[in-house]
């Protein structure tokens, strides 16, 4: 199956908003990566979302152009042909891009969706993330507006935060003093967001109750749910049922299941996975070194095992593990058997 088309992204997020349940959105950085990710759906029946995030740009588009539009595009390219391979639908997206990078990285990303679309292609990506928290909320939604523009004119989903999501992943940073209330989106901010983006066309917002970016020991980052809970109410109470908020919940290593599956009742229908599989990733890569230490070494004038220390070898052990971390997340979020592949 192809990559996700706009309408088919749509008809997913409208799916797991109604079912209650949200899809795993699994940052990758190579071939390899995005093979795990989707074999993971595959083996779940699950659709899903990957993601590429600036520093994963940069690395694809090689140490020499440290591009990162550049690494995305042809990240992107790869997963719409890796993507006909596998019977459930994939739609791809770009992670956390600060309003200073946006010009330079999402515009060119944009375009690259535009020039697919007039040779009646499939968009290249169909979410964007604009995350401009940083921002006082005012100035956040007026840069978050122009891009959303820019976004809808081409059926592409734009992502957008306020508040902050304490720790630090790829670039994306709050700030170890971070005072508290700055780390809950109130219903306030809520509404504002909907009030300024909603006429303009389809958007995700990344409310923050607490959620840390990093890895964390499960039960040590303190989350409050009811935050997304309360918001969605003040939304709902003041437009009606329909305004109900497509949610995005970043940073959700170290949360307990429990607190994982309560904010899928609130709204949440994808949910931010780096951590956890860049570690599934490193494990058995790690495991292959020490285990098979003279055989990837050349150790005292020896030759080494080239069966060994041929890359091939451990990454696939690296592949199969991160494909299983992905497993676990559509599990934890509900989305196991529930592919729309063939029926829209």
């Amino acid at each position: 199956m192809p990559i996700a088309t706009p309408q088919q992204f749509r008809q997913m997020l409208d799916a797991a908003q109604q079912a209650g349940y949200a899809y795993p959105a699994i940052n990758t950085t190579s071939i390899i990566t995005l093979n795990a990710a989707m074999k993971g759906f595959a083996e779940s029946n699950s659709d899903g979302i990957i993601q590429f995030s600036t520093g994963a740009g940069q690395f694809a588009s090689g140490l020499a152009n440290k591009d990162a539009a550049f690494g995305c595009i042809v990240l992107a390219e790869a997963a719409h042909r890796l993507a006909e391979r596998y019977d459930v639908l994939i739609a791809l997206n770009t992670d956390h891009c600060q309003p200073e990078k946006a010009e330079g990285f999402l515009k060119p990303l944009i375009e690259a969706t535009a020039q697919r679309r007039v040779r009646g292609e499939n968009n290249l990506f169909q979410n964007h993330m604009l995350d401009a928290s940083i921002l006082s909320l005012e100035d956040n939604m007026t840069i978050s507006q122009e891009y959303l523009r820019l976004c809808a004119k081409h059926e592409i989903i734009l992502e957008v935060e306020a508040g902050v999501v304490g720790g630090e992943e790829d670039g994306a940073a709050g700030t170890e003093d971070m005072p508290e209330d700055k780390l809950y989106t109130t219903p306030e901010d809520m509404l504002a967001v909907y009030e300024a983006l909603h006429e303009i066309g389809r958007f995700t917002f990344a409310a923050t109750f607490g959620n840390v970016h990093g890895h964390y020991k499960p039960g040590a980052v303190k989350l409050r749910p009811e935050i997304l809970k309360d918001g969605q109410a003040a939304v709902i109470e003041k437009y009606g049922s329909t305004a109900e908020m497509d949610l995005v919940f970043h940073g959700g290593s170290g949360s307990l299941l429990e607190e994982i599956r309560e904010t899928l009742d609130y709204g949440v229908i994808k949910m931010n996975v780096d951590t956890d599989t860049q570690y599934a990733f490193t494990r058995p890569i790690a495991g292959h070194m020490m285990e098979n230490y003279d055989g990837v070494l050349k150790i005292d004038g020896e030759i080494g095992n080239k069966k060994i220390y041929d890359p091939r070898n451990y990454l696939k052990k690296a592949e199969e593990n991160m494909a299983e971390r992905v497993g676990v997340a559509c599990s934890d979020l509900l989305s196991s058997g529930k592919s729309l592949f063939g029926n829209i």
